[in-house]
């Protein structure tokens, strides 16, 4: 999220009374929102304690959908735009048209909805029974066999791949559209399965 603004309010059904020394505030409960909890101490003698409820609205610059989308459709420039929303009770909203972009939607949605992460899944770049090329880089030195996908993924997903030639499987991590590297190292630092 980008620029957000909280507006809060106290919810209590009495004033505190005065304190000689600073008051001492401690978060109880902060998982909503809608509904956090706050202890007031006063640390003086007399000292007393209250419990308050706070009240937040936040609002944000989000990603939200610029026209209807089906499900499975993947985003692009066109699809998405940036507005303020109240995103209160919306903890996974997305903050930038840019981690949208390239992003398939899970289900259908509206025009000005605001994006979800868990409304959009990466795009499978490989699907089962796709002839792949499985290649191993080490030290400068890049090896390539065939290779069928014996399971979808999207870039970065682990799938099974059957070695064409040794009938051989092996997990290997999607790199690309119709290409698997080995899980064992990082990507771009792969030896040879």
């Amino acid at each position: 999220m980008s620029e957000p603004q909280v507006e809060l309010s106290v919810v209590s059904a009495r004033p505190a009374p005065p304190c000689s020394a600073p008051v001492e505030i401690e978060a109880v409960d902060t998982r909503q929102y809608s509904r956090m909890r706050f202890v007031a101490r006063c640390p003086d003698p007399k000292g007393w304690r209250h419990d308050f409820v706070v009240r937040a609205r936040v609002s944000a610059q989000v990603a939200v959908t610029a026209m209807p989308l089906r499900a499975g459709d993947v985003l692009s420039v066109d699809h998405v735009t940036l507005e303020r929303r109240d995103v209160t009770l919306i903890g996974d909203a997305i903050g930038t048209p840019d981690a949208a972009i390239g992003q398939s939607s899970r289900r259908s949605l509206r025009a000005g909805e605001v994006l979800r992460a868990n409304q959009l899944v990466a795009p499978l770049v490989v699907k089962r029974g796709d002839q792949v090329l499985m290649v191993a880089r080490h030290e400068g030195i890049e090896v390539s066999m065939a290779g069928e996908a014996l399971d979808a993924g999207a870039q970065g997903a682990v799938v099974r791949v059957r070695n064409v030639g040794s009938g051989q499987v092996v997990r290997m991590r999607v790199a690309g559209a119709g290409t698997v590297e080995p899980v064992d190292m990082a990507p771009g630092i792969t030896r040879r399965p």
